[in-house]
């Protein structure tokens, strides 16, 4: 049983940390969406013109306009030491560094370090959503242990978990599932007892950690199994249909978006992330009439070839035709007196800053909602980027958690401020 113990002196080899405690902000719910496009956007197409909240639309951004006063734009900002190119997708929401480099092991996500913490309040701790992705081979999201968690790629199965559940029998089964677990947790709880009385005070304060994460993880599985019980809310629209084909690129992003505002509008999870694998499509019908002459990753190595980057455009002005679309949706949708946009932070962004060379800095970078002052282009220094983890301090505090870094983060985002 000394297998599932902290690391404690009294041990000689290296054993797994225990998992964090959760916490329970309290107050508004407070929700996050990280979305990321693993091709990026054309930089000179995306990046506005001036500073603050009187910067000058780019092309990228104009279908984003009649939202201006509902999000944030950056420029100059990366993830310290994530490089690699097109690996450095699975550090998206980590980052976690040299992603490339042998023997990498990824940390722990930003989603997953919500789900942790409010997780139980919700039926669904999180939800890893992905479009055309490589199984098994990316995904936003990460556990502390640097496990992947797989993508759920069908927009009827996910609206099938939120709004029809399992057939009595598989609920039986989930049940049966937890009550092992929480059984496990007993026995070495029990056994852990026992050796504690053994120990030096340094173990002794670890093992006590340790109990309070079983004890945390106890009263999370108890809560799943009361989730399970729990009737699933009511759907108003059907079921949608599944795009055929990974050329429906489009088609299967906004039906995504979709069921995130679902998700969000139903409170049936607080931490969504959605891996847009760009580099694994294929040529993607944009409009149902017009399709690209390449696949997707073709493109967008470019070799400033005019008609492919006029390609690129149409797909980049795609991508903000639906996010406005969402922001849209969600400001539709009213939360006591909040619109659901009030509540929910929207990350928008890329791993690559120019997916033409590889380079994984000055990231393109839009933010969303979630009650911040929105409205302004954020500018910092695109050769010495400032820590995009900021940003993600800045989140995490807005969910009503303690805390004041993740990652390689210096602080919370400079300039970012909170309103209501």
């Amino acid at each position: 049983m000394l297998l599932t113990l902290p690391l404690l002196d009294a041990m000689t080899p290296a054993f797994a940390a225990a998992p964090a405690a959760s916490a329970n902000p309290g107050g508004k719910p407070r929700r996050m969406l990280g979305i990321c496009n693993n091709l990026g956007l054309v930089p000179e197409y995306f990046f506005p013109k001036g500073a603050g909240a009187d910067y000058q639309s780019s092309v990228t951004l104009e279908p984003l306009q009649a939202h201006r006063r509902d999000f944030s734009v950056f420029s100059g900002v990366s993830h310290p030491d994530v490089d690699g190119g097109h690996p450095a997708d699975n550090c998206f929401l980590t980052a976690a560094p040299h992603p490339s480099s042998g023997g990498f092991r990824n940390t722990i996500s930003l989603d997953q370090f919500v789900a942790e913490r409010v997780g139980h309040l919700t039926r669904f701790p999180s939800m890893t959503l992905g479009v055309n992705c490589a199984r098994g081979s990316r995904s936003l999201s990460w556990t502390a242990g640097g496990i992947m968690i797989p993508t759920e790629e069908k927009p009827s199965e996910v609206f099938r978990r939120m709004f029809m559940g399992g057939s009595p029998k598989e609920i039986a089964a989930a049940q049966r599932r937890l009550e092992l677990g929480q059984s496990i947790l007993d026995a070495v709880g029990g056994q852990a007892g026992d050796l504690g009385r053994t120990l030096g005070a340094q173990d002794r304060d670890r093992l006590d950690q340790y109990y309070t994460s079983v004890r945390e993880l106890e009263r999370r599985m108890q809560m799943s199994k009361e989730w399970e019980r729990k009737p699933r809310p009511v759907a108003t629209r059907p079921a949608p249909l599944d795009p055929a084909s990974p050329k429906e690129y489009m088609d299967k992003v906004r039906l995504m978006y979709d069921m995130a505002r679902l998700c969000f509008e139903t409170d049936s999870s607080r931490a969504v992330t959605l891996m847009l694998d760009s580099v694994n499509s294929p040529a993607i019908e944009l409009d149902h009439e017009h399709t690209t002459s390449d696949g997707y990753h073709n493109l967008s190595h470019h070799g400033r070839s005019a008609q492919k980057l006029a390609q690129l455009k149409s797909i980049d002005a795609w991508h903000m035709k639906l996010l406005a679309q969402l922001l849209a949706d969600l400001k539709s949708v009213k939360e006591d007196g909040d619109t659901l946009l009030d509540r929910t932070m929207i990350l928008y962004g890329s791993n690559l800053g120019n997916a033409n060379t590889h380079v994984t800095t000055n990231l393109p970078t839009i933010f969303a909602g979630g009650g911040f002052r929105h409205g302004e282009h954020h500018v910092f220094d695109t050769e010495r980027n400032y820590p995009l983890p900021n940003l993600f301090v800045s989140m995490l505090q807005r969910m009503g958690l303690e805390a004041d870094k993740f990652a390689s983060s210096t602080g919370s985002m400079r300039g970012l401020k909170m309103v209501g």
